[in-house]
Order: structure tokens, then sequence, then C-alpha cells
């Protein structure tokens, strides 16, 4: 028999003191998060790279669904093979390493899935932090006629292309946003709002003030609003923080909510991620692939370049939407399995 404080330490250690078989629940729960991995990668290997992608695998054995884009030579083959059998192999990985762990409880990795969306979160605030100061920065300097000053007429006239200013200002600063985000583990959303504020603001004084705006100022604020919305909602959720409609949820016993709480992040929440991802990424031409691919701008004044980036933003809600719905999953069955151990929620953050 177990007692209710050696379940307590189990828990603490990630063990599974039910004693029912849980690995196929999250085997089930890591294969939709590797595969939501996948298909990124697969997305970036088809856009940026020219692979042809996973769905001519089913031109190449007879279906005429994929038949339209199959290649024919032999590189071609093996890439949109190995692109198809990733899915493949993420899900048997996943199903072998529960198998080995089949000991760990559900809420220890509903944590460790915590654990990586809040990284993703952390590089995206600090991504967009250092690219809103440094591309505005830049902007200004260009509308001021100051930026030859510093870097030359030839790096200015790079600069004002959003194709060099993308790769060679923006791409450096999230390899730095990522490292940053391994060592720092405040997430910042309080900073990103205030720095809204302040770059409103600014706008204020400035315009009233000065009788002084450019196009880059509203930029800035745009960008920054955008990431605070779509970056904070999957911590929101973390926290039970969003909105519930809630007509009878309230009354329920803990264990209904619990098949509640796991069937709604299934069916409508890591649902609703997917289709966000397959219509946003589906090819060169969707909504999110589209601006990212061509660096598109507004070309609005000298403007900030930043627009593509906010089209990119949609992905990055989706997946870290999509991981913490699985983390949610997680979370729920252990509570209609009255598993020990449930995250207390802080009252400020619950509606």
């Amino acid at each position: 028999m177990i007692h209710s404080s050696d379940t307590t330490a189990d828990l603490q250690n990630g063990i599974d003191a039910s004693g029912s078989n849980t690995w196929l629940l999250r085997a089930f729960g890591w294969a939709i998060v590797l595969s939501v991995f996948v298909y990124v990668i697969n997305n970036y290997l088809n856009v940026w790279w020219e692979w042809p992608g996973a769905m001519p695998f089913y031109g190449l054995i007879g279906l005429a669904d994929g038949a339209r884009n199959v290649p024919t030579d032999g590189a071609g083959i093996t890439k949109t093979v190995a692109q198809f059998l990733a899915y493949a192999v993420v899900a048997v990985l996943a199903f072998v390493a529960c198998l080995k762990t089949s000991n760990r409880a559900l809420r220890a990795d509903a944590n460790i899935l915590s654990g990586i969306t809040n990284y993703i979160i952390r590089a995206a605030f600090w991504a967009v932090l250092l690219i809103g100061l440094a591309d505005a920065f830049i902007s200004y300097l260009r509308v001021e006629g100051m930026l030859s000053t510093f870097v030359g007429d030839t790096m200015t006239t790079e600069l004002g292309r959003s194709r060099f200013r993308g790769p060679y200002v923006h791409f450096p600063l999230i390899i730095a946003s990522l490292i940053i985000a391994a060592k720092v583990k405040d997430l910042g959303f309080h900073w990103l709002g205030l720095l809204i504020v302040a770059a409103e603001l600014l706008i204020v004084v400035t315009r009233f003030v000065f009788s002084y705006e450019q196009a880059y100022q509203g930029d800035l604020v745009r960008f920054w609003y955008g990431a605070l919305f779509l970056f904070a909602s999957a911590y929101t959720l973390f926290d039970d923080g969003h909105v519930r409609v809630d007509v009878f949820y309230s009354g329920f016993p803990e264990r209904l909510k619990g098949m509640v709480n796991a069937g709604g992040a299934l069916f409508m929440g890591i649902a609703l991620c997917w289709t966000i991802l397959i219509f946003g990424m589906w090819d060169k031409s969707s909504i999110i692939n589209a601006p990212l691919a061509n660096y598109e701008v507004s070309q609005s004044g000298f403007g900030m370049y930043v627009k593509f980036w906010m089209a990119g933003f949609l992905g990055i809600f989706a997946v870290t939407m999509a991981v913490q719905f699985v983390s949610l999953m997680f979370e729920g069955l252990a509570d209609w399995r009255g598993d020990p151990g449930k995250r207390e929620v802080s009252q400020a953050g619950a509606h």
C-alpha cells in the first residue's frame, strides 16, 4: 500500500506512484509535440532550402494526392522520403522513450513541457526586445540622414534593404537571445509592457511637444505589442489566466474538471494550433511563410523592417500554445485519475 507521504515524495521525484500504466498517454502527447517541431523544421527546409516536402512521398507510392510535385532525381526522392519518415521516427522515439520511463508521472512530463514553452517564450521576448531597439535606432539614424556618418554610404544602402538587415542585423540578435534565455529565467512580461507604454508616451511627447513623429515610432509600438499579446498566451494558459466562459465548469468535481481540461486541450486547443500551422505554413505563399520568405516590410517613410517578423509571431504562438496544451492535457488527465501533487494556480492569474 502506498502512503500519501510516499506518494508525494515519489511525485516530487517524477515517479508515477498511482500504479497505473501511463506511458501510452505520455507517448501520445510527446508524439504530438515532436511532430509540431518536425513540421516547423520541414517547413524551414521547404521554404528556404527548396526541399520537396513530405507530401510528395504519397506520389512516390502511387497516391494521386502527392503526385503533383514528385521529385524525379535521386537527391529529391531521398529528401522527401526523409521528411516524411521524420514524423514516424519521432513517434517511435516518443513511444520507446516513454516505455523506458514508464514510471514517470504525468505531472512530471507536464512540468518538462512547460519548461520548454517558457524557454521558447523567453528567447522570443529577448529577440523582439533587442531587434526592436536595434532596428528603431537604425531607422532613426536613417530618417535623420546620420546613418552614413557612422557606417558609410555603402552600408547605409545595404541597411536600407530588408534582405540585408534581416540576416545580418536581426539573426545575430536572435542567436544572442537564445543564449540569454538559457541564462536568464525571468520571462520579462512586465518589462516589455513597460517598454510599450514608454514607447507610446515618447510618441505623444514628441508629437505634441516637439511636433516630431516618424513611422518607426509607431512600428516599434506595434512590434512589441504584437509580441506581448501572442507570446504571453502560452504562459497565461499555464497560469490559467485566460478568460473562461464558465456556465457549468465551476460546479464540476475535480476529476470531471480534469477530463474537461484534457479533452478541451486535445480537441480544441491542439487542433487550433495545428490549423494555424497548416494553413500558415503549407507552402511559400501561405500567410506566415510568404512575409518571412520575402522579408516583407511596410514602406511608410523610413519605418522599421520588422513586419515579416510579426507574421512569424503567429508561428511562435501556435508552437508554444501546442506544447502548453499538451502539458495541460497531461495535467487534466492526472486530475481525472486523482493523481496527487495538483499544481495550485495563483488566484491573481485565474479568471
